[in-house]
């Protein structure tokens, strides 16, 4: 009986020590996976696709986000679902606990990245924006321009030129150039189709196309709201009365990389597509991106009998109906740049 009882006594203890130990170390299992990562500023750190526990292991270690990495197999046994991590880019923060990380992994929710696209910038001002932007698989710029048409679905020998909508898109890492532009164009076809379906009445545009480029134009004339329409007014009065649209936006675009920030007058002599001091109606393409509200003024232009308009000096620009005041009005801005110089 005596026997008995000591090794119950035993086995006791045995039980009760492996507790305390079992306990002890759940402890410091606990406290490893909610200690802060070794972090004093924002990371951005990517999980490889077939990337094991192994392989997490020393992506950690080679961030230097944990320093006791014999405990990290510890913790997958005593919590499974963080081992269920996804492969993917992610950022991390300061503060943020181990346990957080890779619950963040687990959770497969990868960061995201913002590009923004300005109104009234071209082509070659996205080529760059895309040529720039991080985690962004680069397509677009193997391709041609009749390739990258193709891709987009566009009509064939059709220019690109303002046919991607200005905005702010946000992406994963891995997202292709061409998926971003896709979502561009794409967007800008859904608000164009909608304008023109609800554009005013007896506008001479010959089609949707033709309005873009007007707004293109009125996008690159003024930068103010309440402008717009009256902007977009004086070219319609112009195209109806088969005048020359002649302005200065689509000259410069015209000229390309000969243009340094000065239009001479042998550019306004110059014979070029774009050049609406010598060609009659609209230029061939839209010459910028543009905006949602210069599509809505290029659509509902104002009711005026505005033909010219000229800039005031305060920002903003003189509208007039005649070329006599239209002069005085150029005479008054001259003098005013006189005056500020």
């Amino acid at each position: 009986m005596k026997l008995k009882k000591r090794i119950l006594i035993l086995s006791g203890l045995i039980i009760a020590v492996a507790v305390i130990l079992f306990f002890s170390f759940a402890k410091k299992i606990e406290n490893f996976a909610n200690q802060d990562i070794n972090l004093n500023r924002e990371i951005i750190i990517t999980v490889p696709a077939g990337t094991g526990r192994a392989g997490l292991e020393t992506l950690l270690i080679q961030h230097k986000l944990i320093e006791d990495h014999r405990l990290l197999p510890w913790l997958f046994r005593f919590e499974p679902e963080l081992a269920k991590f996804k492969a993917g880019t992610y950022r991390l923060q300061k503060g943020m606990s181990l346990k957080t990380v890779l619950q963040l992994f687990a959770s497969g929710k990868e960061t995201q990245f913002s590009i923004r696209f300005v109104e009234g910038s071209r082509l070659s001002d996205w080529s760059t924006i895309l040529q720039n932007a991080p985690y962004l698989k680069r397509e677009a710029e193997s391709q041609t321009a009749q390739e990258l048409v193709d891709t987009l679905g566009m009509k064939r020998g059709e220019a690109l030129e303002g046919w991607f909508y200005p905005d702010t898109y946000l992406y994963t890492a891995g997202t292709s150039d061409v998926e971003l532009l896709k979502r561009a164009h794409n967007k800008m076809k859904i608000v164009l189709e909608q304008e023109w379906k609800n554009r005013a009445k007896n506008l001479p545009y010959k089609d949707a196309y033709e309005m873009l480029i007007m707004a293109s134009i009125i996008e690159k004339e003024t930068a103010i709201e309440s402008e717009r329409t009256k902007v977009a007014s004086v070219f319609l009065n112009r195209l109806r009365l088969k005048m020359r649209l002649q302005t200065d936006p689509t000259v410069i675009y015209g000229m390309g990389d000969k243009y340094t920030g000065t239009i001479f007058r042998s550019s306004l002599t110059t014979l070029t597509p774009y050049n609406t001091y010598m060609i009659d109606g609209l230029p061939p393409t839209p010459i910028a991106m543009p905006s949602l509200a210069s599509i809505k003024a290029a659509a509902h232009p104002a009711v005026t009998e505005y033909l010219y308009f000229v800039a005031n000096g305060d920002g903003g620009h003189t509208f007039t109906t005649n070329l006599v005041a239209h002069n005085k009005a150029v005479n008054h801005y001259r003098q005013r740049l006189k005056q500020d110089k």
